[in-house]
């Protein structure tokens, strides 16, 4: 189970959205990968099993890595001027890339 993640009526509601047009038993994935201009970027895609190390919360996947890096943050969906997409709120990251895609910790 991912302990130390908060995620919002709205996130969980577009991941069950989006997983609706997906496969039965699909799980959304939400990782943490090195790249982006300032170090490390979020990652999200879809999965049809769970791996050994991944954490599990209803229909959403985190590797035990990943998870770690996120441990107390907010995952959020917001619409804005600019688009819809997931923000994630993480009180590890030390700075973040002008983009607001990639951030370091």
């Amino acid at each position: 189970m991912i302990k130390e993640i908060k995620f919002t009526d709205n996130a969980l509601k577009q991941i069950n959205y989006l997983l609706s047009n997906k496969a039965k038993g699909s799980f959304f994935r939400i990782a943490i990968k090195g790249g982006g201009c300032s170090g490390f970027q979020y990652d999200f895609s879809f999965d049809k099993a769970a791996q050994v190390d991944d954490l599990k919360y209803e229909n959403i996947l985190i590797d035990k890595s990943s998870a770690d890096l996120l441990k107390g943050s907010e995952v959020d969906y917001v619409k804005e001027l600019i688009g819809n997409s997931f923000k994630i709120n993480n009180p590890q990251t030390k700075s973040s890339c002008g983009c607001g895609v990639s951030f370091s910790l």
